[in-house]
């Protein structure tokens, strides 16, 4: 895979989630899991994030965070007493799961970048530039995360990506009701892949059902598209509008359709974590 650099924006204020994230990072919040013995386990989703990540052959991850994060990053700090302490009380399920984890980042290269207001997504992944220079980068948000086999999405992603020539693409999602997700309109030429026509975050009334996952891969001209991107709504500056801003400047932008068959953890709301423990529970811990 030619594709090294992943920037992971963690860094927004999780409001809709107060009082639980006034201090706690929305991004540290657990969903279900299981050790690699196949207890139940929790783990935060920016971990599961991480893992994921890792598994499929990424090593180099830029990491933005903001005020009141650094939570993230301690717990991204491997600590092998933790596991020491954990085997001596005969939890040796969890032990190996947490050691696993720490070898996993000895072997990654993480750089952790600031961003002291809260100015949006788009504003986030900007910040990441000195990080990515001029490579193609993923970018996958902190709170949000797909079950399925193998990966296949990501090979899916990368692969339209790399056949079209891509200046842009991300996954997108069927769902019923998007009004709160990045809303994508275009033309499905091949099947499965949707050339875009308009990208329109969180309307009103949304043209279609098809819902932005938060999972992109770009060339370096996307900051180009974001230094030229005003602030919108609330004062932030939304990645969505840089991508219209790319389908504007007549570039390749396209959208992966997943199917069903693929469950989307998203903890951005109250609703919306209630459904993505349900989900993941029933994925990794029924019997």
């Amino acid at each position: 895979m030619g594709l090294r650099k992943v920037i992971i924006p963690a860094a927004g204020l999780g409001t809709r989630l107060f009082p639980a994230t006034k201090v706690q990072p929305k991004e540290m919040l657990p969903i279900f899991s299981q050790t690699v013995n196949g207890d139940v386990s929790v783990k935060p989703i920016v971990q599961m994030v991480f893992e994921q990540l890792y598994i499929a052959g990424l090593r180099e991850f830029c990491y933005v965070v903001g005020r009141g994060k650094r939570s993230i990053e301690d717990h991204f700090t491997p600590d092998f007493s933790c596991v020491r302490s954990l085997e001596g009380m005969g939890r040796n399920g969890q032990a190996s799961d947490l050691e696993g984890f720490y070898e996993k980042l000895k072997t990654s290269s993480i750089m952790w970048v600031n961003q002291p207001e809260p100015k949006g997504f788009g504003n986030a992944v900007l910040m990441a530039q000195p990080f990515v220079q001029n490579e193609s980068c993923l970018v996958h948000a902190g709170d949000s995360y797909l079950i399925s086999k193998d990966m296949d999405y990501l090979k899916r992603l990368i692969d339209v990506y790399e056949r079209f020539n891509a200046d842009a693409a991300f996954l997108v999602l069927e769902i019923e009701n998007p009004r709160q997700y990045g809303i994508v309109e275009g033309d499905e030429g091949e099947a499965g892949v949707i050339k875009v026509r308009s990208v329109d975050e969180k309307p009103e009334k949304p043209k279609t059902n098809w819902a932005i996952m938060a999972m992109y891969v770009f060339k370096p001209v996307i900051f180009k598209a974001l230094e030229a991107t005003q602030p919108g709504r609330n004062d932030e500056i939304q990645l969505t509008d840089a991508i219209q801003k790319l389908v504007d400047w007549g570039l390749g932008v396209y959208a992966v359709k997943l199917d069903k068959g693929y469950a989307h953890l998203d903890i951005g709301s109250p609703e919306r974590y209630w459904e993505a423990l349900e989900l993941s529970y029933q994925r990794f811990c029924r019997r």
